[in-house]
């Protein structure tokens, strides 16, 4: 992870609030930053590509490692 990807602990949470973390995380962000959204939420496998999708951000990768879902999204 970069020194700049703004990390985001969303473990633990269920649905819908990984996805409401990372929007209200983004929304701060400027153009082209990256967050890092780390949850425990299995619907946030679907939930985070469909919010990406929906509102133009660049989901980089996803990836699952012991349980934790890692999500590395870049601002439109």
């Amino acid at each position: 992870m970069k020194d700049d990807t703004t990390w985001i602990d969303a473990k633990g949470l269920l649905c819908p609030l990984p996805v409401l973390r990372l929007r209200k995380v983004l929304e701060g962000l400027p153009s082209g930053a990256v967050a890092l959204l780390e949850a425990t939420d299995r619907a946030s496998w679907v939930d985070v590509p469909h919010f990406c999708a929906q509102t133009g951000h660049e989901m980089i990768s996803a990836e699952e490692r012991d349980g934790v879902l890692t999500y590395l999204v870049r601002r439109k």
